[in-house]
């Protein structure tokens, strides 16, 4: 977790000084939710395959020198109502568990124009409907600092998978 703990400018300073590598930040962020998410249940559907691809082509950019901006190449986590196009977004319910959407959001759109890497789509209560995110259709999410409570909201896997140090930084909305 310690790379989660750092501020944005060291992390930028580190990438862009060839110190880290975008790739090291991204396996950093799968080997956090391998250790922790089996308690938690923040992620519904990670993006491995996608998330390493775009890793090592941001490394190569590195390479070329050039400004980078300060969310160059950070692991985010994106809610899962949240349209990503080419991965799962399925409001956390089973009735949308395969729906697979044909654009990117706005949000998600300025994300990826800013080069970060999104890891995965976060749990939340149905179709955003909750205040404690125990009404996802697929399991709840528990809080990491005290996995006998809920994180809360409709963001709470939003919130767990930044608390927990599986992201640096989440996407949630407001209900």
């Amino acid at each position: 977790m310690a790379l989660f703990d750092q501020r944005l400018q060291e992390i930028h300073n580190q990438l862009t000084g060839k110190e880290l590598s975008v790739r090291e930040l991204v396996d950093a962020s799968y080997q956090r939710i391998a250790q922790t998410d089996a308690s938690i249940q923040a992620f519904l559907t990670l993006n491995e395959e996608e998330a390493r691809r775009s890793a090592d082509e941001m490394d190569k950019q590195l390479q070329g020198g050039g400004e980078r901006g300060l969310l160059f190449g950070l692991p985010a986590g994106i809610k899962d109502n949240i349209v990503t196009e080419g991965l799962l977004t399925t409001c956390a319910s089973q009735f949308l568990s395969n729906y697979d959407p044909i654009y990117d959001a706005t949000a998600v759109k300025k994300l990826k124009a800013a080069q970060t890497v999104t890891i995965g789509k976060l749990n939340m209560d149905e179709f955003a409907m909750g205040g404690s995110n125990e009404n996802s259709s697929f399991y709840p999410t528990r809080n990491p600092w005290n996995t006998d409570h809920v994180p809360g909201g409709s963001s709470g896997g939003s919130a767990a998978s930044v608390a927990s140090g599986q992201v640096y930084f989440s996407l949630g909305s407001d209900t």
